[in-house]
């Protein structure tokens, strides 16, 4: 498989659960130049009336800047890899067999496809984790 491999940095943010919430925090990343590849937010249902919002990347000085004032910070315990190849039935199937063939336990998957390429993100539990499935994902 031909793949783009590479660690992402996962920034997360705590919104109100409420119209709009989300969009003001994804304006402010916007106005600051931010090009983001993903975007996850949820409800959080341990604590009524808010909401999470998972985003990568974020790159400059100035979009640093702007997500702290509206909340997010790098997450140090969500380690994520980025997986980007030509899309194909099965492909999901394979790369997880190959991370699980390789003994890495998954905290989280998600994964699209658009055009003809999958784009994917694997949540592990470390660091260490992390980089042994970007050594998997390259080989295979």
């Amino acid at each position: 498989m031909d793949l783009l491999v590479e660690r992402a940095d996962v920034w997360a943010a705590t919104i109100p659960d409420r119209p709009g919430g989300l969009a003001e925090v994804l304006g402010a990343l916007r106005d600051a130049g931010a090009d983001l590849r993903s975007i996850i937010s949820r409800r959080a249902p341990e604590d009524p009336g808010q909401a999470v919002v998972f985003v990568t990347p974020l790159q400059s000085d100035a979009e640093i800047n702007a997500a702290a004032q509206v909340g997010f910070n790098v997450t140090r315990h969500l380690h994520s890899v980025r997986v980007v190849g030509a899309d194909r039935p099965g492909v999901a199937a394979a790369l997880t067999e190959k991370l699980a063939e390789g003994g890495i336990n998954l905290r989280g998957f998600s994964a699209s496809v658009i055009g003809k390429q999958f784009v994917a993100y694997v949540a592990v539990d470390s660091l260490d984790d992390a980089n042994k499935a970007i050594a998997i994902l390259e080989r295979a």
